[in-house]
């Protein structure tokens, strides 16, 4: 009985010396980029035909801040961001970026290193077998790994090597850059980007988050290292060209440097989007004008919106700097129930695997644009073949939630729908709440409105989890989120 004492005891003190702030603590701040663009030819992913990189209209990127609070010798906490130009970032790559990471450093914990995806659809394909490649001239998947991986794991090392003491704000201002993309009809249906000038056109599907929040992060003398820019939006304005493009945020990352130094780094961080897109859904004519008038393309265009805003929030908080901003770290695999798959959604997807598969057998050349929706399909009716024997399947996935001073970053693997993220926004205890997608393989989380309205990113063969799961994915952020303010005042 006094040994379970004690140890219920300890479990008490260690809680309230993690989570409250550390006499002399001090953050330390490091930052680096790197070079993720391939260099020959690959299949680009985002779209369901196959398209070879033809060449590079702007550099893929990947950019890393590291932050470590101290007291003293004493590592109290660690964390560290990095933001790819990539779809998403399964998990296989996730895993051998922290073995490598492992390898080159003996002082951080693989764990507190999470990778998030851009989304932008002009980037390579991680995973091996999802496209009939030709034989020579083509980077495959799994090289395209290990080079990043490799380019990914040093600049974590550089940018953990290279902290020094530092302090962090945070701010929040708004663009206009994310439109609703499923547009709902009289009947009730809805169609990701369906026709709004139709006279049973009834509105969007659900809301539009123009926040733009920002992480900035200096160094001791004053020097602006590293920004961390919160959008709920993908980066896929130019995502059916076959060129290599990091979209929006190649002008966006410009312009910021253009004004706050040239070695600045810039983290994109993808806010809950999953029914969003910067593809103009109305008022296209009066926006369009003013573009043209304004000499932008669409990129600088969206670019200017940002930058705008970030010049906005930088000049309200940039005085009020935290170099003893406490830090905690929480990392948590939680179980979801999956989407089940039905008896008529399996004889649809079927059907449709018997039918790419006809396709390519009349025509091999089919094959370019058949071939990655077949497996498409086939995954549904591979899903509806374990239901038999796994009747309640789940998905693990992992959270990190980050507890910056008064703000907080929780982060999801998924492409959740905004909804979502509005939830957890509107439930969390933290004074700005940042939330980021695609930390891990993607796949879309849709809300019950937009399941029962259908089409593509809310019907079974788009999703993983369901509502039910997203709600729990809410449920369980906000309870993380809020422990760790259990013991303020």
């Amino acid at each position: 009985m006094f040994w379970r004492y004690l140890v219920a005891s300890c479990r008490v003190i260690l809680f309230f010396v993690v989570a409250s702030p550390a006499l002399g603590a001090q953050l330390f701040v490091g930052a680096a980029s790197t070079d993720i663009t391939p260099g020959k030819p690959v299949p680009l992913r985002g779209q369901f035909h196959l398209r070879i990189s033809t060449g590079v209209e702007t550099p893929l990127t990947a950019n890393v801040v590291a932050v470590e609070s101290c007291d003293g010798e004493q590592s109290l906490d660690q964390v560290v961001i990095v933001s790819c130009d990539v779809v998403a970032i399964p998990t296989e790559v996730l895993q051998l970026v922290r073995e490598k990471v492992k390898l080159r450093l003996t002082d951080l914990d693989p764990t507190k290193i999470f990778l998030a995806g851009t989304h932008t659809h002009t980037a390579p394909e991680f995973m091996p077998g999802q496209w009939i490649l030709p034989s020579e001239g083509v980077m495959p998947a799994e090289e395209y790994q290990q080079f990043f991986s490799n380019q990914v794991a040093d600049a974590i090392s550089e940018a953990w090597r290279n902290r020094e003491p530092g302090s962090v704000t945070w701010g929040l201002s708004h663009a206009i850059v994310a439109y609703n993309r499923r547009a709902v009809y009289a009947d009730g249906s809805a169609m990701m980007y369906g026709a709004t000038n139709l006279p049973n056109f009834r509105g969007l599907e659900g809301y539009e988050d123009h926040d733009i929040g920002v992480l900035f992060f200096w160094n001791q003398p004053g020097k602006l290292m590293a920004m961390a820019v919160n959008i709920s939006c993908p980066s896929q304005e130019v995502e059916s060209r076959s060129a290599i493009n990091a979209d929006y945020w190649h002008p966006v990352r410009v312009g910021l440097r253009q004004r706050y130094g040239s070695d600045l780094c810039v983290l994109g961080l993808i806010g809950a989007a999953g029914d969003q897109s910067p593809h103009l859904m109305y008022r296209k004519a009066a926006d369009e004008r003013m573009r043209r008038l304004r000499g932008l393309d669409r990129l600088d265009e969206i670019a200017r919106r940002i930058v705008a805003a970030v010049d906005d929030a930088y000049a309200t908080v940039k005085d009020d700097r935290h170099a003893d901003a406490l830090l905690i770290h929480q990392v948590e695999t939680i179980p979801l129930p999956m989407r089940l798959v039905n008896e008529a959604e399996c004889a649809e997807a079927k059907a449709n695997c018997e039918a790419a598969a006809e396709t390519i057998k009349k025509d091999p050349k089919a094959a370019d644009r058949e071939y990655h929706k077949m497996l498409w399909y086939q995954a549904t009716v591979d899903r509806f073949e374990r239901q038999k024997t796994e009747p309640n399947p789940i998905l693990e996935t992992e959270l990190h939630i980050i507890r910056i001073g008064d703000a907080v970053v929780c982060t999801n693997q998924f492409e959740l729908f905004t909804d979502y993220g509005i939830r957890i926004k509107g439930r969390s205890k933290a004074e700005q709440t940042f939330v980021v997608q695609l930390v891990g393989p993607g796949t879309y989380l849709p809300t019950d409105r937009a399941v029962r309205g259908g089409h593509y990113s809310a019907i079974v063969h788009s999703n993983h989890v369901g509502p039910e799961g997203g709600q729990i994915l809410v449920d369980k952020t906000v309870e993380l989120i809020d422990s760790m303010w259990a013991t303020d005042k």
